[in-house]
């Protein structure tokens, strides 16, 4: 087995045999000659000494940079990016390399620098949020926890910090499902929370992470909205119905007292009772319509054949008929009674239009991509404005309901799909397109 000589030592070697010839052919010419032992003695050390310094010289002229480098590349490692070469000729092969090393610190330096910045933000932010976030590593000890997470659990960090989940009773988050709301009391409060687990590495080592969002003041607010716009559609259709039969009672009771009385009272009371009978009427069914929309149950979901359906659904309309084109045939997973009502909301609505204008009404099928389109398309008008279609109690028919739309939108999304409503193209008229999964 050879002996590995260093690098250093190689080019030594390399530097005294490239000499040697040299320095033995000078030693044989000097022998050759006659010259006095004093002058041999002088010039053979000279020559001798001459070509062992240049070799030094040549292995520390090869190993001082790769030391230099060798210390900077160190510092680096020990996160040290101050320190740069100094560089007499950028344009040799070393004067290069000491450029590319300069580089890399100041890359490195830069690298660093917004990771420290990025660090502080996200500290700052963990600590300013309030939402509380937990960090557990594989054995499910607690790893991180931020100033919101101190106040659920109602202890500071250092008292936390590499307990385990149960103790804290966080470790049936760490399984099951990814994303969960629940009811409960912590130590920091009670209420309605939102879970939600992810995955991060640290190290090469998988943690889990989680993150708890009381969901208790949001709920309130939106309940708080919604019973405020409840509130105001409400009022709205009771001022509606009640300011003209309040009118209308007053000015009978005044018609009841005048004595005598004129010789058209009763014509005119009859007319008043009918007025007062019919907005008592228009308040009953509004009622009724947003007992419906309130009081929508979940879909039973069975196998549905389309064609059946939508040729059952365009048969129910008797004031026109409804050309049905029959497609392939084709069995969706849905609640037939709330598809049916669905339809028939639609349907309706493209008679409504198709009557303005004596046109006609379709209603048809079709495969797009994963989805099934169902569409009802009029000859009416078309759309001019569709910002409030899907707003309760919005209507721009004399005695409709507002509700229509709502619920078959409803009805869409609870079988995971959606409703628009489109000008058809080529026009005249508007395309109702109900989206549901093929």
């Amino acid at each position: 087995m050879g002996i590995r000589l260093s690098h250093d030592k190689r080019v030594l070697l390399t530097a005294l045999g490239s000499g040697l010839p040299a320095v033995a052919v000078c030693l044989f010419l000097l022998l050759r000659e006659r010259h006095s032992e004093q002058e041999l003695w002088t010039l053979i050390p000279l020559v001798t000494g001459s070509w062992l310094l240049l070799a030094f010289a040549v292995r520390e002229r090869v190993a001082g940079p790769l030391r230099t480098l060798a210390n900077l590349l160190e510092a680096m490692r020990e996160g040290d990016y101050s320190i740069r070469a100094r560089v007499e000729d950028p344009a040799e092969p070393l004067g290069e390399a000491m450029v590319q090393v300069n580089a890399m610190a100041a890359t490195l330096r830069a690298q660093r620098l917004g990771a420290v910045e990025a660090t502080a933000l996200l500290r700052k932010v963990m600590e300013e949020i309030e939402v509380a976030v937990f960090a557990f590593d594989p054995r499910q000890a607690l790893r991180l926890v931020n100033k919101a997470g101190e106040r659920l659990l109602a202890q500071p960090a250092e008292r936390i910090l590499a307990r385990d989940a149960t103790s804290l009773g966080l470790a049936e988050y760490l399984v099951g499902e990814a994303e969960q709301t629940i009811q409960r009391t912590f130590p920091g409060g009670a209420g309605r929370w939102g879970i939600k687990r992810s995955g991060f590495r640290e190290g090469g080592v998988p943690h889990q992470l989680i993150v708890v969002t009381d969901l208790t003041r949001p709920l309130r607010e939106e309940e708080l909205q919604a019973w405020q716009r409840l509130v105001r559609v409400l009022g709205h259709e009771l001022n509606n119905s009640l300011t003209p039969i309040k009118s209308i009672a007053r000015s009978l009771e005044l018609l009841v007292k005048t004595d005598p009385r004129a010789e058209d009272w009763e014509e005119d009371m009859s007319k008043g009772l009918n007025v007062i009978a019919s907005r008592s009427e228009a308040l009953s069914r509004f009622m009724s319509s947003y007992a419906r929309l309130a009081k929508l149950p979940p879909p039973r979901f069975v196998p549905v054949e389309v064609n059946t359906l939508l040729r059952r659904v365009a048969g129910l309309e008797t004031r026109m008929p409804v050309f049905f084109e029959e497609t392939s045939p084709l069995t969706i997973t849905g609640d037939p009674d709330q598809l049916e009502q669905a339809l028939i909301n639609l349907i309706r609505n493209a008679v409504d239009a198709s009557l303005e204008t004596g046109g006609r009404a379709f209603v048809r099928a079709q495969r797009a991509g994963q989805s099934l389109e169902l569409i009802v398309r009029d000859e009416g008008h078309g759309l001019s404005n569709t910002a409030n279609l899907f707003v309760p109690f919005f209507t721009t028919k004399k005695g409709g309901s507002g509700i229509g739309l709502v619920l078959c939108r409803q009805i869409a999304e609870a079988h995971s799909g959606s409703v628009a409503l489109r000008n058809a193209v080529p026009g005249p008229g508007c395309e109702a397109v109900l989206t549901l999964p093929a």
